[in-house]
């Protein structure tokens, strides 16, 4: 767990904003947490054995959404920018999302996240209300139905 702890804190810095709303360091200290099998996942993407990416799914609960899940710190370092990873780590979560047995994927994201925002609009997310109380000014809120819309899964796809 300590490159999913050391990818997230790399997240968070990236971010530029405190989390601390989101009991991030709680988050960190109980990994996996959530994010753990069978409701949950964990991704780490390594290029040439080096860390370059992560993404995380948690079931989501108390939502207008029901038997939803949540895309959590999608996350590729700068170096490993430009390559399609991020698309990579997207879809194997909403994959691991179908196999987990979820009817839909919630995130939430910034105004200034363009490329991870066109990301998104291209697997099929949706702009929605706010699902939680997100203090962070430009907070876009999302959804993909994961039987009804977006790219086919990834594994049909190999």
């Amino acid at each position: 767990m300590d490159d999913v702890r050391a990818i997230f804190r790399e997240y968070a810095e990236g971010l530029g904003v405190d989390l601390c709303f989101q009991n991030f360091e709680e988050e960190l200290a109980s990994l996996p947490g959530e994010y753990a099998a069978p409701g949950g996942a964990l991704f780490l993407a390594r290029v040439d054995g080096e860390l370059a990416g992560c993404c995380a799914l948690r079931p989501l609960e108390g939502t207008d959404y029901p038997n939803a899940s949540e895309m959590k710190r999608l996350y590729v370092r700068k170096a490993f920018r430009g390559f399609g990873l991020g698309r990579q780590l997207a879809e194997a979560t909403l994959d691991a999302a179908r196999r987990a047995g979820y009817d839909c994927v919630l995130l939430d994201t910034l105004d200034d996240m363009e490329a991870a925002r066109a990301l998104y609009e291209d697997l099929g997310f949706e702009d929605i209300p706010p699902y939680y109380h997100n203090p962070i000014p430009g907070a876009h809120y999302l959804k993909a139905d994961l039987w009804h819309s977006g790219p086919a899964p990834l594994s049909s796809r190999l």
